[in-house]
């Protein structure tokens, strides 16, 4: 997932220097003593850390020689920060990778294959396009540990107040129904957001992406694409549709208006769940609605496979990638994997991991149910960060400050320099 969640760790931020020798800060292959392993882990640091550093008290209690030193990195911050440590050979032993990052840092020779290694010990247990999505030219190099996609989330309650049955199937749907919503309930229908994860849906929407990867094209100012991002845009003005919030804070603007019952629907994925109940709007869980993502003219409806896999720095000695096989093991089993989902609220990974008891949360259910029309990214390392000429355009497109042409016009450019090779 590519999200705009705002740093929730800075202290963690601060200490990365002192914590990102994870493969070099513990000694080399002694026998005697524990070996300790670092993991740079990406979840908020709020809502679901916590659970993570309890699975990583029940590891460590199950293997007395083996520590592990955990580092909450903010999300907005890890690809980058990895990036520079693995580069000077100062990385953790183990990272949280967005799965985008994970065939990207695979390319670099950042990460260790973990074919027929303890870490993908149970790798028939998992949903196949997960694992192929974690893999580079063939070989694996992560194992996934949550996987997401987004929905149209919205209130049952302010829905059925503006005499709304059921969730939007179409963009022009969603429209009317935002207009019904300000007639009835006094309140926005939709709040979209400006970041170029979020107006993927748009695009595959109408058929198309950033990129063809296969035919090797930048696609991002074709007709399709154009339509697709007119209609993004047309979301920001009307009846009951927000205007675009382009400031820094705009992810927590709109979380907060919808936790708390100011605006009827938003776009967002299984991350926020825990957060969604905390709000006024949603101390009953059953208020929450999760549909797909509405279509777009093709009839296609639409959102990015995300998640995170478990990755191993090929760059740490014999004993810390062993250690850090065995830990990478254990977050992913089952019984972790369903830890996971009950305290956090986000999706396993593996069909074993869906108990009863799992599926019995309304937002886990919810979001299963729209995973199959989650879309994989396709096999170029670089796909992630074509996403970030869009996030300096698309700002400026809908606060006005430059026209729809012009925004893909300077992204097209962009993405040019990332994927020399590409034709327009």
């Amino acid at each position: 997932m590519r999200r705009g969640i705002a740093a929730t760790a800075l202290v963690a931020s601060l200490a990365l220097a002192a914590t990102a020798c994870g493969g070099s800060d513990s000694g080399s292959d002694k026998s005697s003593g524990p070996v300790t392993i670092t993991w740079w882990d990406t979840s908020n640091a709020t809502n679901e850390a916590p659970t993570y550093q309890a699975l990583i008290k029940q590891f460590e209690a199950a293997n007395k020689n083996i520590k592990v030193k955990y580092v909450n990195v903010p999300f907005d911050q890890a690809q980058n920060k990895f990036d520079t440590a693995a580069g000077s050979k100062g990385a953790p032993d183990i990272l949280r990778s967005e799965v985008g990052w994970t065939p990207a840092f695979a390319k670099k020779g950042y990460f260790l294959p973990l074919d027929g290694t303890e870490a993908l010990a149970d790798k028939d247990k998992f949903q196949s396009s997960l694992i192929t999505q974690a893999q580079y030219q063939g070989k694996t190099y992560g194992v996934p540990l949550v996987t997401d996609t987004l929905a149209l989330v919205y209130n049952k309650a302010l829905f059925k107040k503006a005499g709304i049955t059921e969730a939007p199937k179409t963009w022009d749907e969603l429209k009317a129904d935002a207009a019904k919503v300000q007639d009835k309930a006094k309140v926005d229908g939709y709040w979209g957001s400006t970041q170029a994860y979020y107006a993927q849906n748009f695009l595959y929407g109408e058929g198309t992406d950033t990129v063809d990867a296969s035919a090797k094209k930048i696609t991002v100012n074709s007709p399709a694409a154009k339509k697709a991002y007119g209609t993004w845009l047309s979301l920001f003005s009307g009846k009951g549709l927000h205007k675009a919030d382009t400031t820094a804070d705009a992810y927590a603007h709109i979380q907060d208006a919808f936790v708390n019952g100011k605006v009827a629907s938003i776009i967002q994925g299984p991350w926020e769940i825990t957060n969604f109940y905390k709000g006024s709007a949603f101390k009953d869980k059953s208020n929450l609605g999760i549909a797909t993502v509405p279509a777009g003219s093709t009839g296609k409806a639409g959102a990015p496979t995300g998640g995170h896999n478990l990755s191993v720095y090929a760059g740490s000695d014999s004993a810390h990638q062993k250690a850090a096989l065995k830990f990478v093991n254990f977050m992913t089993s089952a019984k972790s994997q369903t830890e996971i989902a009950l305290k956090n609220s986000t999706l396993p990974t593996r069909a074993d991991a869906y108990t009863s008891e799992v599926k019995a949360d309304p937002g886990v259910a919810g979001y299963q149910g729209v995973l199959s029309a989650a879309q994989p990214r396709p096999a170029l390392p670089e796909y992630s960060s074509l996403w970030g000429p869009l996030d300096t355009e698309l700002p400026k497109i809908a606060g006005g400050k430059e026209s729809l042409d012009k925004g893909l016009s300077n992204a097209e450019l962009a993405i040019a320099k990332l994927v020399p090779d590409f034709s327009k």
